[in-house]
């Protein structure tokens, strides 16, 4: 491993906003295409960031508002993505400013939609890019656009609201929640696009790119992972939006959401579709968190692998080994499965920026974590719990020669008694009160080998 080759690559994440985009749109053309994009991103990566965002949350407003586009929403998922502030961080905060737990329900509720998208992701692995289930409906037409259209992908489709997200989405890198799901289920339901071009399409740019909530959120609105699929109508947009985009659409009263629920199911289905498979058995039993084979000893002196779940100095081994050495690696299988674009790729780098004395290598992380733990004295690889398959898989391989310790976040409930991940409900009804309770210690990570 070439250290100097490593710092200098590391020094990249201590630049400015126009160097830095600069700099990572000549390492990284092909992911450079959003570039004006990146410059003018409102957001910043990195910790202090992360601050004055969680410091303006406000439990109350989030209930009464979070659906309305220009809701209370918390604006936090770019940061959580990259573990610089956890859900039980964010929890507890949340927990601190209301006089009862209960008045923080519906924030702490979302955040353990995340969890639960974490916990199925690391039971489905890559299977999360396949149909978890068969459709619950028989729609009217094919569902077979294996590409988003190119109308969509201008802005150019007609559907000032369908236009006015995706402009937002490829220059802000962020939807609210709602907007997501109205732009999901119109291009599955509507535009017959399959969800999982939909999904690369979000992953692409979305600062908050996450397989786990991004795949199944779409297999939500699509009806493979949800006992129904999600329709909206104007009504309900107009509602949300405050009637931004209605009023001047050139197709009202003739868009594709025109009508009455009832009508749209109509429109668009057949009916219920005979299922043909069930959800797998993985999302059955006891969750088990760990994913490498106990190592013959635990390290003493271990390199702590910067993963992109954990992209800060305030990731769980991070706080586990504070003087230990840091290092991330950029994966081409990562950016061959999820291409992000500039935009993602400078906020990850704003975010690293906060991690002191990291190297960024470039390569697979079975040939780069074991030679970069040699060449810096270290007897074995540390890590954050994480559910994305490769990651997993590259620990699993380095545990065969060198110790590995997997250390768990801040626990964010209890999942002890969680027995089945085939529904949210039933995830929120096992861990509910133990989400609603603050952690004891928020800054005490958990070492499991």
């Amino acid at each position: 491993m070439d250290i100097a080759a490593a710092r200098a690559l590391g020094a990249v994440t201590s630049l400015p906003r126009g160097p830095l985009v600069e700099a990572l749109a000549a390492r990284f053309p092909a992911h450079a295409a959003d570039a004006d994009a990146a410059r003018r991103l409102a957001v910043q990566g990195g910790r202090a960031a992360a601050l004055a965002r969680l410091d303006a949350i406000d439990p109350g407003g989030y209930a009464r508002s979070r659906n309305h586009v220009g809701g209370a929403v918390t604006r936090l998922s770019p940061w959580i993505r990259h573990g610089v502030v956890g859900l039980a961080e964010v929890r507890d905060l949340a927990l601190a400013r209301v006089r009862r737990a209960e008045d923080a329900e519906k924030l702490v509720s979302e955040l353990a939609w995340r969890d639960y998208w974490r916990q199925v992701h690391a039971a489905l692995g890559e299977r999360i890019a396949d149909d978890v289930d068969g459709p619950t409906m028989q729609p009217r037409a094919p569902v077979a656009r294996n590409e988003v259209p190119d109308d969509v992908l201008a802005a150019r489709t007609g559907m000032a609201c369908m236009d006015a997200f995706a402009d937002r989405l490829h220059d802000s890198g962020w939807l609210h929640n709602h907007e997501r799901m109205w732009l999901a289920s119109w291009l599955v339901h509507a535009r017959g696009v399959r969800w999982q071009a939909g999904a690369r399409w979000f992953l692409r740019h979305l600062l908050d790119g996450d397989p786990a909530s991004n795949h199944l959120s779409w297999q939500w609105v699509a009806g493979t992972f949800s006992a129904r699929p999600y329709l909206f109508n104007r009504e309900n947009l107009e509602t949300y939006t405050g009637n931004a985009h209605c009023g001047t659409c050139d197709l009202l009263g003739r868009c594709d959401v025109e009508g009455s629920y009832e009508a749209l199911t109509d429109r668009f289905f057949i009916g219920p579709a005979g299922r043909e498979s069930s959800p797998p058995t993985s999302l059955r039993g006891r969750l088990v968190q760990t994913f490498v084979p106990p190592p013959p000893r635990a390290p003493a002196r271990p390199l702590v692998w910067v993963t992109l779940g954990a992209a800060s100095s305030r990731g769980a081994a991070a706080l586990a080994f504070p003087t230990a050495p840091r290092i991330h690696v950029i994966d081409p299988a990562w950016l061959a499965a999820e291409h992000p674009g500039l935009k993602r790729l400078v906020f990850l780098w704003e975010c690293l920026a906060d991690v002191q004395d990291l190297f960024v290598v470039e390569g697979s992380p079975v040939d780069v974590l074991p030679a970069a733990a040699a060449a810096l004295g270290c007897d074995g690889i540390a890590l954050a719990w994480t559910p994305c398959p490769r990651e997993r898989a590259a620990a699993a391989a380095v545990a065969r020669v060198l110790p590995v310790s997997v250390v768990d976040e801040a626990p964010f409930c209890d999942r002890s008694r969680v027995d089945d991940l085939r529904r949210f409900s039933r995830y929120w009804q096992r861990v509910r009160a133990s989400a609603l309770r603050p952690t004891s210690d928020p800054a005490e990570p958990h070492r499991s080998t």
